[in-house]
């Protein structure tokens, strides 16, 4: 539950926060509301969300709980994640083709402080909650006090980098001043963390300067955003009784029941039921595979077992159409020959969007401009632009597999009479072995400058002749009549 923080130096101070407060539990009492309302049909008569079981409010505990435990879950929030920060990532000074001190400095710190991985976790933190931060451990912090208190000085050491999630980073106070440009803004946070040795949980305040507040997939608010599995999880929870009800049938129903039907002229003692109940009770904990009985015909119950794969995949196709992550890429089978050509570019145009309007704005940019401003890294001479890994990019399978193919169809072009005539060698390469203008430019430059170098070994070599025919006549023995 979030603190309630109240100045008391001055009234004016203590009207400011209370106006902000009243804004933030404004906006809680309206989403409460509109969850009150949720699955609401005929005038309020049926409740669908009651009857299908879902959830009016959803808490933090119910996202991580849903992603610590369910499948698909944890795919929708890793998946982008690890794919956004696949190959990590290089800061280039514009205008600038050498090493620059800047690009040094941050390799250095991201190598240091495993940036990277810290940038993933963070991200997928910020995907289960409203929001996640990240704590920057610089130097001017000698006791936890010092936490609490605004960074000054330009000139820092950063020590470390550790990611918080929403349930752990609570905002305790806002900004109040309505003439600053963060008015409304956090001002102080309340970070939980656990004594690695006694696992005692503590607290302590840290100002917002220290901190990277991280959102995603904002509409009115700067400070809250809206977890990953909120729109999908009426979906997971359908996905969940859909499979665990499919194994639970194949557990009841792949071994059949039985029908017992006693004779009309047998009695059965309390003897013969008591041994017949115990063998009953040892057949279905499978402590006994054979039924004596006498007196009593036993048929087997017809096996209900049904496939629940289109029920299932009608839960994934809603759930990939909600996230945008491509079907096969969710459910794991985007690789070898299972791929789709569409959904690779689908899912390089999400990931790519999701590098351009997520990752830097909201993570990268946020982390290198503060570390600017605190001297962890120079100041760029200009600006500086963020480089990732090429997602279009062959593998060397791929570029093997493609350089055989041409091969073969290079030997079919130059052992067909008069291909020339009909496609010429230039639209050959364009059309048929798809290289660009600039490649076949290339080829042409090095063929050129092949055939130069055969000219002059080839005139190397009969000069060469030449002097060695020579040199023999020269040094052959004259006869009496040449005399």
């Amino acid at each position: 539950m979030e603190k309630e923080v109240v100045f008391t130096r001055k009234k004016k101070d203590s009207d400011k926060t209370v106006n902000v407060n009243l804004q933030v539990l404004s906006t809680l009492v309206a989403r409460a509301q509109l969850n009150a309302t949720l699955g609401n049909q005929y005038e309020g008569d049926r409740n669908l969300y009651t009857t299908l079981g879902y959830k009016n409010t959803l808490t933090w505990n119910d996202y991580y709980d849903r992603y610590d435990r369910q499948d698909i879950a944890k795919a929708v929030i890793d998946r982008p994640a690890n794919i956004t920060w696949q190959g990590g990532l290089s800061l280039i000074e514009v205008n600038d083709a050498k090493d620059t001190k800047f690009e040094k400095a941050w390799e250095e710190i991201s190598g240091r402080l495993g940036l990277i991985d810290k940038f993933i976790r963070v991200d997928k933190l910020c995907g289960i909650g409203e929001y996640a931060v990240l704590l920057l451990g610089f130097d001017d912090v000698k006791q936890n006090e010092d936490f609490k208190k605004k960074i000054s000085g330009k000139k820092l050491n950063l020590l470390y980098v550790k990611p918080f999630s929403y349930n752990n980073a609570k905002i305790t106070s806002y900004e109040t001043n309505v003439n600053n440009p963060r008015y409304g803004m956090p001002l102080i946070y309340t970070l939980s963390t656990a004594d690695a040795e006694s696992k005692v949980m503590s607290e302590v305040q840290v100002h917002y300067t220290r901190v990277i507040h991280v959102i995603e997939d904002v509409m009115e608010s700067d400070i809250f955003g809206v977890p990953r599995l909120k729109a999908i999880f009426n979906r997971l929870y359908d996905l969940e009784k859909i499979v665990g009800g499919d194994a639970e049938m194949f557990w009841r129903g792949a071994r059949p029941g039985y029908a017992g039907k006693l004779d009309k002229d047998y009695m059965m003692t309390d003897d013969v039921k008591d041994a017949l109940l115990e063998q009953v009770d040892e057949y279905e904990h499978n402590l006994r595979r054979i039924l004596i009985n006498e007196g009593i015909d036993l048929t087997a119950l017809a096996q209900q077992i049904a496939d629940p794969k289109n029920h299932v995949d009608i839960q994934i196709q809603m759930i990939s159409a909600v996230t945008g992550i491509p079907k096969r890429i969710l459910t794991g089978s985007e690789r070898g020959e299972l791929s789709s050509s569409q959904d690779s570019v689908e899912w390089n145009n999400y990931v790519t969007s999701r590098r351009l309007l997520h990752a830097e704005p909201h993570i990268i940019k946020l982390f290198i401009d503060k570390c600017i401003e605190y001297g962890i890294l120079p100041k760029p001479k200009e600006t500086y632009k963020i480089q990732w890994m090429d997602l279009s990019a062959i593998s060397e399978k791929d570029r093997v597999d493609i350089g055989q193919k041409r091969a073969t169809a290079i030997k079919e072009y130059m052992s067909m009479p008069l291909s020339e005539l009909i496609i010429p060698v230039s639209a050959f390469m364009e059309y048929c072995l798809g290289l660009s203008q600039d490649q076949i430019e290339y080829i042409k430059t090095l063929k050129a400058a092949d055939e130069t170098s055969e000219d002059a070994e080839l005139h190397k070599a009969m000069l060469e002749m030449t002097k060695i025919d020579n040199k023999f006549k020269s040094e052959e023995p004259t006869t009496p009549e040449e005399e």
